[in-house]
């Protein structure tokens, strides 16, 4: 049995998903002895160069951090990097780099990923999102071994989570994040009870692709249902945000939204505003198989608002159709 004070981990992550795991691994007193995050940005209105949330955490534990650029273009840097750091095993939480060859090889108990999905559900850059979007009443997280594929090692453990139907994005990838976390640790402890090795299974082919959001893969079509129009606006809500245009061509955002259960507007055009109301916050719009409430949106330059606001400052009228 190895003692967990004496496993050699190197930790690859970025953004909040990634520092609850990191968190966990500290936590629970496994030997994290080096962090590789994605480098510094400009970020806020100041455009200010703004750390990774993963390198402050692990800054303020005293735990070095590494931020290659280019992973293949800088190998030798970077096998340098890890011969100093000696990792028995390194553990991959939404890093944002593929892997090459020689990073998988260089762990003599390989490279462990946390996946937001129950894979081999959903492979890719947005499972949390994908799961929502496609209307899905569950998913989870999955620990697994990498390999040179996308998402395709064997999977170690996984942990299956309800999807509320107000779940957003957000709020999902947060319940995603603290599992994930708990899962890791689950994992690494098993890893050091069995001296390194952890039982695991093929994924099957039966797999879909989470493929990154785009503005392409997020704009409303209103000939679709209310149903499909609602999981698309929950799945990209807080970012990057379900949108249209009005006939001028201004941008909305739309946060969230709901269905009406109204028998008439049935001769209107899909994707007409046929209701407003400032008041009670109703912004009908036809669809497919009825009528939709906008309940929260943006306009370019503005903040995000309840409709009710948004049809005070007359930013739309009835007639009006979203494309």
């Amino acid at each position: 049995m190895l003692n967990k004070k004496d496993l050699r981990i190197v930790f690859m992550g970025t953004p909040n998903f990634a520092k609850a795991s990191l968190e966990a691994l500290v936590d629970n007193g496994f030997n994290v002895v080096g962090v590789f995050s994605q480098p510094d940005k400009p970020s806020g209105r100041g455009m200010k160069i703004q750390p990774t949330v993963v390198k402050e955490y692990a800054l303020s534990k005293s735990i070095d951090v590494y931020q290659p650029e280019k992973l293949k273009a800088q190998k030798e840097e970077v096998l340098l990097k890890l011969q100093e750091y000696n990792p028995d095993v390194i553990v991959v939480v939404a890093y944002g780099k593929i892997l090459p060859e020689y990073i998988l090889n260089f762990p003599k108990f390989g490279c462990i990923n946390v996946h937001g999905s129950i894979l081999p559900k959903y492979r890719g850059a947005a499972p949390i999102q994908w799961s929502i979007i496609n209307g899905d009443k569950q998913t989870g997280v999955t620990t697994m071994y990498m390999d040179e594929g996308m998402d395709t090692g064997n999977m170690i453990e996984t942990v299956i989570c309800d999807i509320d139907s107000n779940d957003t994005y957000g709020t999902l990838h947060d319940k995603l994040m603290v599992i994930g976390g708990e899962l890791l640790v689950h994992t690494m402890d098993k890893l050091c009870e069995n001296d390194g090795k952890l039982d695991s299974i093929k994924q099957s082919d039966n797999f879909t692709i989470a493929p990154m959001l785009s503005l392409e893969n997020t704009h409303i079509d209103f000939n679709s249902e209310a149903e499909t129009i609602i999981n698309l606006v929950r799945g990209t809500n807080p970012f990057p945000t379900a949108w249209c245009k009005k006939q001028d061509e201004t941008v909305l955002k739309i946060y969230e939204a709901h269905k009406v259960e109204k028998e008439e507007y049935k001769s209107s055009e899909l994707g007409e505003v046929v209701h407003l109301n400032d008041k009670k916050n109703l912004l009908y719009v036809k669809v497919k198989d009825g009528i939709i409430n906008i309940d929260e949106l943006k306009a370019p330059g503005s903040r995000q608002m309840k409709s009710g606001d948004f049809i005070r400052g007359n930013k739309i009228k009835l007639g009006d159709v979203l494309k």
